[in-house]
């Protein structure tokens, strides 16, 4: 497994903490953004990096840990048992045997949004927004990801609808509800954010409905080309 850790601008002492943990493991790489550029470009930049890899799956995780190193294994045990499936997706679903703990505010906008998402994207989607997904490395994730994501926070319903526009079916997306999920006391959502990314996504609509649109054919990003090799 290789690890690309990405430092988004910070100000404080992340980066020196990644460069001691890639310093400290062969299979660690860490990006570093000059200045703050908002996780969704963060986590693109990221998945280019991983793309040059050669590995068959990438994927992406919160730095906040709120999902676990241990159900990020099991998505990729999962994925690696199908060979038809092309997106493995966390759901923070609080089922009865499982430890979702999430706030009473983060859940009902949660819920709120996710129902503008799936109208948005249609598909039956029940979690755009938990950051823990995988991703069958190829083609099609390498357009999804050549240009920039409009949004900062609602990128995920961008980068669901560029691979399903890409060719992937909705069959070989897969959403595994997780076993255990815990809210972090520092990631915080204010109204106004979650009410901004509720209508950034007519936004996106707009621009799914034009995918692959100009820039996209030309692989415009702002890391300069992708490289992809095939796994």
């Amino acid at each position: 497994i290789s690890l690309v850790l990405v430092d988004d601008g910070s100000t404080d002492n992340t980066r020196e903490l990644l460069r001691s943990v890639a310093a400290a493991s062969p299979t660690a790489t860490v990006v570093e953004l000059t200045r703050n550029v908002g996780k969704g470009e963060a986590v693109r930049r990221g998945l280019i990096v991983a793309r040059t890899l050669g590995t068959a799956w990438v994927g992406y995780l919160d730095a906040d840990l709120a999902t676990s190193p241990d159900e990020l294994i099991r998505l990729s045990l999962i994925a690696a048992g199908d060979s038809e499936l092309d997106v493995v997706m966390a759901a923070r679903v609080a089922l009865l045997g499982r430890t979702i703990v999430r706030s009473p505010f983060r859940h009902y906008t949660g819920r709120v949004f996710a129902t503008f998402a799936s109208i948005v994207l249609g598909l039956p989607v029940y979690d755009t927004q938990c950051g823990a997904k995988l991703i069958r490395a190829g083609d099609e994730l390498d357009q999804a990801i050549s240009v920039p994501f409009r949004s900062r926070w609602a990128f995920d319903v961008e980068l669901l609808g560029r691979l399903r526009k890409c060719g992937l079916s909705d069959d070989s997306i897969w959403e595994e509800p997780l076993q255990s999920w815990s809210d972090v006391a520092a990631s915080r959502r204010t109204l106004a954010a979650s009410v901004r990314g509720i209508v950034e996504l007519e936004l996106i609509r707009r621009d799914l409905a034009r995918w692959p649109h100009e820039d996209s054919h030309r692989g415009r990003a702002s890391t300069g080309s992708l490289v992809s090799p095939r796994p």
